[in-house]
């Protein structure tokens, strides 16, 4: 079994519960614009790219009106949307564990949100490192690559929690073990419904032990 020392976690989908705010904040964004709301196919979409891929997405056959709708994007506050998202069940509990044997990182494609996002729910304190879309995004392997080196690790003592294909591409092309979150359909090393299930296989699965933090800046 190898010797786990890093947990990286997507955020939507892993770490909160915000398909609804998403779709509450692009449908805002697309009634500006004066264009239909979010099909089902674009709801998929949107919970899985950056703000940036998305705004593009769904303009895709409106490029007249691509210029507005990120000029909204910008200046609408996303917390406008945080009473829709709520923190996946027993994930406090876990992550109070795991800050025991573990660094903890983020790696979203979030990008100014993730921060008042994180300190809303009173989670900043629990991560060693942030990775958003704001400094690289998902689908460049830097956005996880750089996570694992600030912490000077091997790439095997790592494993990713996350949820979706961009998750999945990101971890192949970086060679880095995945546990695919409440999404049975992806094809990846493990997969749980909950926090209770990812502790449950983080005990069974791996090596891990009291972890002395040294402080990253």
């Amino acid at each position: 079994m190898n010797l786990i020392k890093l947990l990286v976690f997507d955020c939507d989908g892993v770490i909160f519960d915000s398909k609804l705010a998403n779709i509450h904040f692009y449908n805002y964004i697309l009634k500006r614009v004066e264009r239909t709301p979010l099909t089902s196919k674009e709801i998929e979409f949107i919970h899985m790219h950056s703000v940036d891929e998305c705004i593009e997405y769904l303009l895709r056959d409106f490029p007249e009106k691509l210029k507005f709708a990120k000029e909204i994007q910008k200046e609408t506050s996303y917390q406008m949307f945080f009473k829709y998202i709520k923190p996946e069940r027993g994930l406090k509990k876990f992550l109070k564990w795991a800050k025991n044997y573990f660094y903890l990182a983020i790696c979203t494609n979030r990008t100014t949100s993730t921060l008042p996002l994180l300190e809303y729910f009173n989670l900043r304190d629990f991560f060693d490192y942030i990775m958003t879309a704001s400094k690289i995004p998902k689908n460049n392997p830097l956005a996880l690559t750089t996570i694992i080196e600030h912490f000077s690790l091997d790439f095997s003592s790592v494993l990713y929690i996350g949820d979706s294909e961009v998750d999945k591409n990101l971890c192949e092309k970086c060679n880095v073990k995945m546990v695919a979150f409440k999404n049975p359909n992806l094809k990846t090393h493990f997969f749980v419904k909950n926090y209770k299930e990812l502790r449950e296989l983080i005990e069974k699965m791996f090596n891990f032990e009291p972890l002395k933090k040294d402080i990253f800046f």
